[in-house]
């Protein structure tokens, strides 16, 4: 199980990274023709907020756990992400993307995994 855990941990960091660069780089028009066209209902500040809270999540991910210190900030940071997805998939699902819907539903489920398995090993 922890095997499956930091093997999901590093799939979202890998996400994450990715997609918190771009959006904290990116104008809106260049992010849309990439692909990531869930941003168009919102404005850039939010973009780069969301853009910000990816990257700290991704360093929550890894960094409490490999130093034993504040543990509880593991399944935190996933939680995190999971509310990130929720807010992807309906902006995805509003512009009627299935394909994109569906990508951020399995990150959501991905980071759900990890917030359920590092909240079960802080007892």
């Amino acid at each position: 199980m922890n095997t499956i855990t930091w093997i999901f941990t590093g799939v979202l960091a890998v996400v994450f990274t990715i997609s918190g660069v771009l959006k904290s780089t990116m104008s809106r028009a260049r992010l849309i023709a990439t692909g990531q066209t869930g941003i168009a209902p919102f404005p850039m500040p939010l973009v780069r907020l969301v853009a910000v809270c990816e990257l700290l999540a991704v360093a929550g991910l890894f960094a409490p756990w490999l130093t034993d210190t504040a543990r509880v900030l593991t399944p935190l940071a996933a939680t995190g992400l999971v509310i990130v997805m929720i807010g992807a998939a309906t902006s995805h699902s509003s512009l009627r993307e299935p394909r994109s819907t569906a990508a951020n539903t399995i990150f959501l489920a991905l980071a759900a995994f990890v917030a359920a398995a590092r909240f079960a090993s802080l007892t």
